[in-house]
C-alpha cells in the first residue's frame, strides 16, 4: 500500500506499507519517493507503475515504477500538469492516457504514457472560466468521454474523448450543473455503467444521475444527505466508492469523522442510508478497498494515521481492526497495489 502526503509539515513524499490481509495488519516500509505533495496517487492496471501529483504551482505528474517483489518505488520522470494545484488524476481505460484536474488553475490536462511508463507532455487541455477549482476528473466505462467535477463552478464537464489522439472536445450536453452550494468534489460509476455518484463537499450529500453512454448525457436521479440532521459542526465531504457488488457506496466525511453507507436500490438506483458509521481518524480524507474487499484503509488527515476497517461480507458494515498505522504526518491518498 502506498500513501500519499502533504509535505507542509514532516512528510517528505509517498511512504510504503505491507498490508497482511490475512492479519489485518501493516508493516511500514519507510519513505519510498521523495516529492512534493503527492497528494493523489493512481496505480497502472498492470500494477507495474504508480502516478502521482504535486500538488502546488507548476504541478506535475510524476511516474514511477513499481518493483513487484520489493513496492520499492524509482522515478521514470515527471511532466507538468498544465496548471496549479493538480489534486486528481485518471487512467483511460486503455492505459495510455492519464488525465489531470487542476484544482488552482481550473483545467483538465490529458497526458500520453509511454512504453516505458513514463509521462509525456499534454496532448489536449481545456481550462474553465469563473471561480474553477476541479476537483476530479474520470473517464467513461466505454472510453468514450471524460467527465471533471468543479467544485468551483459546481458543476460536471463532459468531454468526448478521443483514444488515439488525447483530444478532448465539449460533449453535446457540456455540463450539469449540481445542486446550489452543493460543490460537487469527486465521482464514481455503478458497475453497470449505466449510473454516476457523486459526493458534494460543501452540502455534504451524494447526487445519483443517470448517465446516457450514447450522448455521455447526466439526468439527476436524486441527492441524499450523508450527515445527520443534528450534525452542526464543519461541513467538508471526502471521497467515495461504489463497491464490486454495485449494492453499496461509501461516502467519508471529514468534518464528521464518519463514513456513510448507502444502500443502492437494484431497480431505481437511488439511494438509502443504512447507517453513518463513525471513524476512529480524524478528517478521513480517502480511503480505498482492498483487492479481495474485505478490507478498507482509510487515510486521515489531521490524526496523522491510516486505519483498517473489516467490511462485512453481506452488508458491507464497517469495523476497526487491529491498531492505526504508526504515525504518518497529513496523508491524503492510499493506493493498494498487488505485488509478488
Amino acid at each position: 500500500m502506498y500513501a500519499g502526503t502533504y509535505t507542509s509539515g514532516s512528510s517528505r513524499g509517498i511512504y510504503g506499507y505491507r498490508f497482511d490481509s490475512r492479519a489485518a495488519k501493516l508493516k511500514p516500509l519507510g519513505l519510498l519517493a521523495a516529492v512534493s505533495n503527492p497528494t493523489f496517487m493512481v496505480a497502472h492496471p498492470d500494477n507495474r507503475f504508480l502516478y502521482a501529483v504535486s500538488q502546488e504551482a507548476g504541478g506535475s505528474v510524476n511516474a514511477f515504477l513499481i518493483n513487484p517483489k520489493t513496492g520499492k518505488l524509482s522515478l521514470v520522470n515527471k511532466a507538468s500538469s498544465k496548471g496549479d494545484a493538480p489534486c486528481h488524476l485518471a487512467l483511460d481505460r486503455s492505459g495510455r492516457w492519464i488525465a489531470v484536474a487542476n484544482y488552482g488553475s481550473g483545467s483538465v490536462a490529458v497526458l500520453p504514457l509511454r512504453k516505458d511508463g513514463g509521462v509525456g507532455e499534454a496532448q489536449s487541455f481545456v481550462e474553465h472560466h469563473g471561480v474553477s477549482h476541479v476537483h476530479c476528473v474520470l473517464f467513461s466505462p466505454d472510453n468514450r468521454f471524460l467527465l471533471a467535477a468543479d467544485l468551483g463552478l459546481n458543476r460536471i464537464y463532459i468531454y468526448r474523448f478521443d483514444p488515439d489522439s488525447g483530444a478532448l472536445t465539449p460533449a453535446d450536453m457540456p455540463y450539469i450543473d449540481a445542486a446550489p452550494g452543493a460543490g460537487v468534489r469527486h465521482l464514481a460509476f455503478h458497475p453497470n455503467g449505466r449510473v454516476l455518484y457523486a459526493i458534494n463537499e460543501t452540502r455534504p450529500s451524494v447526487t445519483g444521475y443517470f448517465y446516457n453512454a450514447g450522448k455521455g448525457q447526466l439526468s439527476e436521479i436524486q441527492t441524499i444527505p450523508i450527515v445527520p440532521d443534528s450534525y452542526a459542526g464543519p461541513d467538508a465531504a471526502g471521497e467515495i466508492a461504489v463497491n464490486p457488488a454495485g449494492n453499496l457506496v461509501y461516502a467519508s466525511n471529514r468534518g464528521h469523522d464518519s463514513m456513510a453507507l448507502l444502500v443502492v436500490d437494484p431497480v431505481r438506483f437511488t439511494l438509502s442510508t443504512l447507517e453513518i458509521t463513525p471513524l476512529t481518524g480524524r478528517t478521513p480524507r480517502h480511503f480505498a478497498l482492498d483487492p479481495t474487499g474485505a478490507y478498507m484503509l482509510v487515510a486521515n488527515q489531521d490524526s496523522g494515521n491510516i486505519t483498517v476497517y473489516t467490511v462485512h461480507p453481506h452488508t458491507g458494515q464497517l469495523r476497526p481492526v487491529g491498531r492505526p498505522s504508526p504515525a504518518i504526518d497529513r496523508p491524503s491518498c492510499v493506493v493498494i497495489v498487488p505485488t509478488q
